[in-house]
């Protein structure tokens, strides 16, 4: 009963619950039922407010419409008068342009026409750098016009585009705006083309170029080429102020020509006062056809005009040329203008020179290939200042190839005569009468002038230069004397083959003595305290050629009176043979004094005759009076030509100081051939 108690009163707990939810459940629906009836009644007024809403946008609608039009053309308004805005500024300086062109045009007319009239010279280049800079104006007014005109049009043509866009404007009116515009586009090219190239520019350029030319060519050298500059610096700065004027207006070209052709003028007619006329013959041909004088005097001229053509002349022209040009193209224009007029003028000098190194190796062009080197090298630091750069680059090379050529050409020379002397080429049999020959009279002269400072020098360098580039060295030598020592003591040498050579051709022994101590004294004397000796050194010459000379002399003596001498000494096999002593002695001295008068010369000097003489009396005249004395008695009874010993010495003097081709010179001492026996 307790449990049944007990779950009734839990289950009367849990319906008491129920009724609780059921309650809230209720009161719920009925809030549910209340919120939906609200909703409702604002759904109504909603639809109605829908409908208002719609009502105002439709007027709105209308409204737009009828104002949208006003709207689109007040913003076209506004956009069409900033384009015309835009448009007015550059046609404004355009028309100014045009306007500051033509009153240039006509300043320019006035200018040029008192010009004419100016005659004094300072005025009147002061009245043309005006005339230039009115030009200068004129141009850069000419082409502000080119300029601005096609900015101009362009924004003429963007406020036509706009209103065909836009409709601004009906289709005629656009369209004769169009053509409007066309019309205005060509008159602008074609008016700037009239101005500058068929207008008053165009004649102005001309005349500038008149101008040009007429103060190049008023420009002149002085006299003698002259190393001073050229043109007043008033002159200087018209020239460059035209030069920059043509150049702005494409006339560069022309201008470049015009200088080049009147500056190449002026300087050849500079040099053409000098009479160049041996200029004309260049080629080893002509050169070998010229008579030695001739030749000599031209060589001569050559380097003078040579020197005053690159230090004076073409000098002056280099910097008149980059007064004038220096400003052009960042100067770069102007060295090959000054090439341009002295290359001309530098061939024809090299021409020549290399004709002259060229042309036949005769011994005497030596010393005028000689000149024309030392010329060249006192000249190269002038030359290689003048032709700086790369634009002299090929005169340079061409002045150094005729250095090449002279240096060949020199040593061909010097060594063929050496290789002429020893082959004897002259062709020439040896004196008859045992004198000096003419080439080694020739070729000692040679030598000594060869040996002077003048010429020593120069050969010197030619000998190092040309070993040089044969790819020797000098190392083993300690200056560049010892080259030219040793290249002629070669030719000396040369020269003592040839002597020795000669000798041998003679068949007459007593001439051949005479020839060798004639030569040998003579290239001994010759030699002696000048600068050939000095370069040879006295051991050398005393050893080769004073002894060689004395040598002969000792030898001359034995066979021409010694053997007289031994005639008298032998003893006679037979009777009567002091009387064929004395007959033999007689014949052999007549005739030895004969071929003295007649045949044989010693020419050198007269100590040398001197002492040969004196020699020659003490060999005959002791034996001779011994053995007069000795058989006079006997002999003047049987031999019918018994002369006395004064009848001997005379005729011995008579010899040696009135004998056949005496030629007396500077005394000399020769006391060895003293006591010859």
């Amino acid at each position: 009963m307790e449990n049944t108690a007990r779950e009734y009163k839990i289950a009367m707990e849990v319906l008491n619950e129920d009724d609780e939810v059921i309650t809230k459940l209720e009161t719920a629906c009925s809030d549910l039922k209340s919120i939906l009836n609200q909703s409702l009644t604002i759904d109504s007024t909603y639809n109605k407010i829908h409908q208002n809403l719609q009502t105002i946008q439709e007027s709105l609608t209308i409204s737009s419409k009828t104002v949208a039009p006003l709207q689109s053309l007040s913003i076209a308004n506004k956009a069409l008068d900033t384009r015309i805005n835009r448009a007015v500024s550059p046609a404004l300086a355009l028309l100014s342009s045009f306007s500051a062109a033509e009153s240039l045009q006509r300043l320019l007319l006035d200018t040029a026409s008192e010009l004419p009239r100016e005659m004094n010279p300072r005025k009147r280049l002061a009245k043309l750098i005006e005339y230039v800079g009115c030009v200068d104006r004129l141009d850069a007014a000419i082409g502000a016009i080119g300029e601005e005109s096609e900015p101009a049009i362009q924004k003429l043509q963007e406020v036509v585009e706009f209103l065909s866009r836009t409709k601004a404007a009906n289709l005629y009116t656009t369209a004769r705006l169009r053509e409007t515009l066309e019309t205005l586009k060509a008159l602008c090219e074609a008016e700037v083309e009239a101005m500058r190239f068929d207008g008053v520019l165009d004649e102005a350029l001309l005349n500038l170029q008149d101008e040009y030319e007429a103060l190049l060519l008023g420009i002149r050298h002085r006299d003698g080429g002259g190393g001073e500059g050229l043109g007043t610096e008033m002159e200087i700065k018209v020239l460059e102020k035209i030069s920059h004027t043509l150049a702005a207006n494409d006339c560069l070209d022309i201008c470049i020509d015009m200088f080049v052709k009147v500056r190449y003028r002026r300087a050849a007619k500079a040099l053409m006062r000098l009479n160049p006329d041996y200029l004309k013959r260049y080629t080893p041909e002509e050169i070998d056809e010229m008579q030695w004088e001739d030749l000599e005097t031209s060589i001569s001229l050559w380097m003078q005009h040579l020197e005053l053509a690159v230090k004076a002349v073409l000098v002056s022209e280099k910097s008149l040329c980059r007064g004038v040009l220096g400003g052009l193209m960042g100067g770069s224009i102007w060295p090959e203008c000054f090439i341009k007029i002295a290359d001309k003028i530098m061939a024809v000098f090299f021409r020549f020179g290399e004709g002259v190194a060229r042309s036949d190796k005769a011994p005497q062009k030596l010393f005028k290939l000689l000149d024309m080197f030392d010329s060249l090298e006192a000249l190269k630091p002038d030359f290689e200042e003048v032709f700086e750069g790369e634009a002299g680059a090929d005169i340079c090379v061409r002045f150094r190839e005729l250095e090449k050529l002279l240096v060949h050409g020199s040593t061909r020379v010097f060594w063929e005569l050496g290789l002429q002397i020893e082959g004897s080429q002259d062709g020439l049999p040896p004196p008859v009468d045992g004198s000096v020959p003419k080439l080694v009279r020739y070729a000692v002269n040679y030598l000594k002038n060869l040996a002077v400072d003048s010429y020593s020098s120069p050969m010197e360098k030619v000998l190092r230069t040309q070993q040089m580039w044969k790819g020797g060295t000098l190392s083993e030598l300690e200056n560049d004397g010892d080259l030219l020592r040793d290249a002629i003591s070669n030719v000396m040498e040369a020269i003592q083959r040839n002597i020795e050579s000669k000798k041998t051709r003679y068949k007459d022994k007593v001439v051949a003595q005479i020839f060798l101590m004639n030569t040998y004294w003579y290239i001994y004397m010759r030699t002696r305290n000048t600068e050939l000796g000095k370069l040879l050194g006295e051991a050398y010459m005393k050893k080769r050629y004073r002894n060689a000379a004395e040598e002969s002399a000792y030898l001359y003596q034995k066979l021409a009176w010694g053997r007289l001498v031994r005639l008298l000494e032998r003893e006679s096999d037979s009777g009567g043979g002091e009387a064929k002593k004395l007959e033999a002695f007689m014949s052999g001295f007549d005739e030895m004094c004969e071929r003295h008068i007649s045949s044989y010369n010693i020419v050198y000097d007269a100590d040398l005759r001197d002492q040969i003489k004196e020699a020659a009396l003490r060999l005959v005249l002791p034996g001779y009076t011994e053995f007069y004395n000795a058989n006079t008695p006997a002999l003047a009874a049987v031999v019918e030509d018994c002369r006395p010993p004064q009848s001997i010495e005379s005729s011995l003097r008579q010899i040696f100081e009135g004998g056949g081709g005496v030629q007396i010179e500077r005394r000399r001492s020769m006391s060895q051939f003293d006591g010859v026996e």
